[in-house]
């Protein structure tokens, strides 16, 4: 069995996420030739076609795709073997760069910050909030280590976990008339005018779906992927829109934003955690985001708290 060296795997691994031998060689700093010619050494000493080379790029080819999948296995173990032992040497240190939804960034993020930093004060913390299309591109660009976006088919070059099944909410200012935290079965409700994500966004599919598959009646919508702006817009108009409970939960008793669970059926938002293939988390990545699946979990309980009290004073009144 040939022994093929570790530069020439990293070369099958960039051509194959990449889908193209300049951009692979862009990403391991080489030159195409430098890439091709690892490529061609690789597929002489298994003796089959890894690729096939087009004009519109390359595509692997099913032998190409199994190589590429156990390569990214092994690399990805000597990483964590590696990250293994300087955890091992003591204090954690290093950068660590998140991206998260603004669905997240409101609720979520301040207390896992307030524990995380004191906790790992030697860790250089980048985060960015962007929506799922820019955080997907930043994970595969290596920009960021980790990103937590909507559930998605998946891509080459990403592995994913399922970080939370969250429940959606309506959320809507006192114009629109509704009543705090009583559970709402939108297809029974007047004609909503109603703000939702732009068509690019995966909750949008989702939301379109559920309100054609049980008969919502939707009077007028609006487009708008700017969170902030979102909900300033509903808490001074009668438009409403829907949002995990996540972002909603310092609401509760605020005033200024009417939270209604969504009943009959409930409508779910399921979020995973994206990260590049050829790659194992960090001990801070791994310690962080322990703290916010910790967060997200209290956030859970502080909303299935309310609504059983909410219910238990409908029984009694």
């Amino acid at each position: 069995m040939p022994t093929i060296p570790l530069r020439q795997i990293r070369a099958v691994i960039a051509v194959c996420e990449e889908g193209s031998f300049t951009r692979a060689a862009q990403r391991e700093n080489a030159t195409q030739s430098g890439i091709s010619q690892h490529v061609a050494a690789v597929e002489r000493a298994l003796k089959v076609k890894l690729f096939e080379r087009t004009a519109g790029g390359v595509t692997p080819t099913p032998a190409g795709l199994r190589y590429y999948k156990r390569c990214v296995e092994a690399v990805g173990t000597l990483e964590h073997a590696a990250e293994e032992a300087r955890s091992l040497a003591g204090e954690v240190t290093g950068e660590l760069r998140i991206g998260l939804m603004p669905t997240f960034t409101r609720a979520v993020l301040a207390p896992v910050l307030d524990d995380f930093v004191p906790r790992c004060p030697e860790v250089r913390l980048h985060i960015v909030e962007g929506y799922s299309a820019l955080l997907t591109e930043m994970v595969l660009d290596d920009v960021l280590d980790f990103a937590v976006v909507p559930a998605f088919e998946g891509t080459i070059g990403l592995k994913s976990r399922l970080l939370v099944r969250d429940r959606e909410m309506m959320i809507s200012g006192p114009k629109a008339g509704f009543k705090a935290l009583a559970p709402l079965r939108l297809s029974g409700c007047r004609p909503l005018k109603i703000v939702v994500p732009g068509p690019d966004n995966i909750r949008r599919r989702n939301l379109e779906t559920y309100f054609q598959s049980h008969g919502v009646a939707i009077a007028a919508m609006l487009e708008m992927d700017a969170m902030i702006a979102t909900l300033e817009f509903v808490a001074r108009s009668d438009w409403v829109t829907i949002l995990p409970s996540v972002i909603s939960v310092n609401d509760i008793s605020r005033g200024e934003l009417i939270v209604n669970p969504i009943a009959e059926p409930e409508l779910h938002a399921e979020f995973v955690v994206i990260q590049p293939r050829r790659r194992t988390l960090s001990t801070q990545a791994r310690l962080f985001l322990k703290r916010f699946e910790q967060e997200v979990s209290h956030i859970h309980d502080v909303w299935d708290h309310t609504i059983a009290g909410k219910k238990r004073l409908k029984a009694t009144a």
